[in-house]
């Protein structure tokens, strides 16, 4: 296949273009990125580059969008503002870009009459006290990305409903592993913790996520876009359900850093509680989690300690002021 992979050069995106060259399937790759602070070239660095062509452009550009998906034969849409708390801090560019820029994939994909999968969130569900989301839970998005991701889905419906496009939809639980941008939380704990920074922890930390190995995820993908019906939406969540405060504890004792570093902050506004993914409709097409959390954040951990380089130029400039902004303290 020819593929085009928006948003290919941040973290689930790279992730996915890697393990999609790495399977030997013969596919050539097409990035199309805009690379804003999340979003960096170094991603993709090391890949083959005769299968692999990156361009650096924005997915609410129609004249680019409509020529480089009439080139390919399916379009993998991983490009979106993603960041909760930036959402709640300038909500605008998540409604320009995970709104009107799906609404220009899904007019180049109609057109070229190719597969358009697009990669949404758990958190289109919202809060789930009990039990897990299926793909038939009502939308219920708490924040500003959230919603912007649901309205992204609501209009891969439309196309579908209104025009028979063959469009998909997999929403994932929170990802993680190698080439995460330290703004979220299993990296912001990691680095804070190397340099003796204090954690900062919303409310009591017993919110809970269905934690989900980004390589687990690349292969859900590969599923759905191989083998999903058209049309259909498909849950991917990970094997394993820690709180957030957990999770912290875990990475300081894999790091060797002391609880003392964790310090209570004042509740994200709006925060959901608790997130639980029914996987059972992408197993059936034969795929399952293999990462449990416990392996997979030893190994994102080990990344982190060997990848110096790829993290410290990210610890400075925009996202230093970003973090004084929302933490009300500087890093160290």
């Amino acid at each position: 296949m020819k593929l085009l992979v928006t948003g290919g050069a941040g973290f689930i995106g790279s992730n996915y273009v890697a393990h999609r060259l790495a399977a030997e399937l013969g596919d050539r790759i097409v990035v199309l990125d805009k690379l804003t602070y999340a979003g960096r070239r170094e991603n993709l660095a090391g890949l083959p580059d005769e299968r692999l062509s990156f361009v650096e452009g924005d997915i609410c550009d129609r004249e680019l969008v409509g020529r480089l998906v009439g080139q390919c034969d399916a379009v993998v849409n991983f490009a979106a503002e993603s960041h909760v708390d930036r959402s709640i801090e300038s909500p605008d560019s998540f409604i320009t870009t995970d709104v009107f820029g799906t609404f220009v994939m899904l007019e180049a994909a109609r057109d070229a009459g190719v597969r358009h999968l697009q990669i949404s969130t758990d958190e289109v569900y919202g809060s789930i006290g009990e039990g897990s989301f299926t793909e038939a839970s009502p939308l219920d998005p708490s924040s500003p990305y959230s919603a912007s991701k649901a309205g992204g889905d609501l209009l891969v419906s439309a196309f579908r409903h209104t025009w028979g496009t063959d469009s998909l939809i997999v929403r994932a639980s929170n990802n993680y592993g190698p080439r995460q941008h330290p703004e979220k939380l299993i990296p912001l704990v990691l680095l804070n913790a190397l340099h003796g920074d204090p954690i900062p922890v919303y409310g009591d930390g017993a919110q809970v996520r269905n934690w989900l190995f980004v390589t687990d995820f690349c292969r859900a993908i590969d599923a759905v876009l191989e083998h999903g019906g058209t049309g259909e939406v498909y849950n991917v969540g990970g094997p394993d359900e820690p709180s957030n405060l957990e999770v912290v504890r875990e990475i300081l004792e894999i790091a060797g850093a002391d609880e003392s570093l964790i310090e209570f902050v004042g509740d994200r506004p709006g925060h959901d509680r608790r997130y639980s993914m029914d996987s059972t409709r992408t197993e059936g097409l034969g795929w399952k989690a293999e990462v449990s959390f416990a392996e997979g954040i030893r190994e994102t951990v080990e990344w982190y300690l060997k990848n110096r380089d790829w993290w410290e130029p990210l610890r400075s400039g925009e996202y230093r002021e970003y973090y004084e902004r929302q933490y009300g303290r500087k890093l160290g």
